[in-house]
């Protein structure tokens, strides 16, 4: 769908600069998703791998990060093997809805309602991150939680049009369950991509 130079926004590595890879398709179907453009993947170019791997190795970065729509729709051995045989490191921001493909060297899993993940892809997280859209989604974090993997970071994320109402929810909880951070959407509040 698209690719640009930016900044991370959200969970473990906040703040750090990352070239994205934008794919489009996904049939999980957030209500909040804030780039339902990106649903159709038959609405946007296609890209050969060399493409795209010629415009991450002209960032300034080792991070590159694929995310969606949804991205593990799409087998992403190629695109992988080519980063890291550029020397970059490569990150997957994913719903699990589907097995996981390529190589990958930290794996974001944002599990959601509207869509069953893969049992598989609990182990393979580096991070967790919930979206709290309502109260009830602190214990389907939890419930999610006892499946990934003990070194597994674990994040709590405000949906952004309800993070007024949810942020004091979840300071509250993560003071009284600290191995759960909080992701906040820093990309949204400092007004870039």
């Amino acid at each position: 769908m698209e690719m640009f130079y930016s900044l991370q926004g959200e969970g473990c590595h906040q703040g750090s600069a990352a070239f994205f890879i934008r794919l489009g398709g996904c049939d999980v179907g957030c209500v909040w998703c804030d780039v339902k453009e990106s649903w159709n993947e038959n609405e946007h170019p296609v890209f050969s791998v060399e493409r795209i791997v010629q415009e991450a190795k002209a960032a300034a970065c080792k991070k590159v990060i694929v995310t969606g729509g949804e991205p593990t729709r799409h087998d992403l051995s190629e695109l992988t093997r080519a980063l890291k045989k550029e020397g970059k490191q490569t990150h997957l921001e994913t719903a699990g809805v589907y097995p996981l493909t390529g190589e990958w060297d930290w794996i974001c899993f944002s599990p959601k309602k509207f869509k069953t993940p893969e049992r598989s892809v609990y182990e393979a997280a580096h991070e967790l991150k919930i979206i709290v859209f309502h109260r009830s989604d602190l214990a389907w974090a939890e419930e999610h939680a006892k499946l990934t993997n003990e070194n597994c970071h674990l994040y709590l994320q405000p949906e952004w049009s309800r993070a007024e109402e949810m942020l004091p929810l979840i300071v509250n909880y993560v003071k009284t369950e600290p191995r759960w951070k909080i992701s906040l959407q820093q990309h949204k509040y400092i007004h870039i991509p």
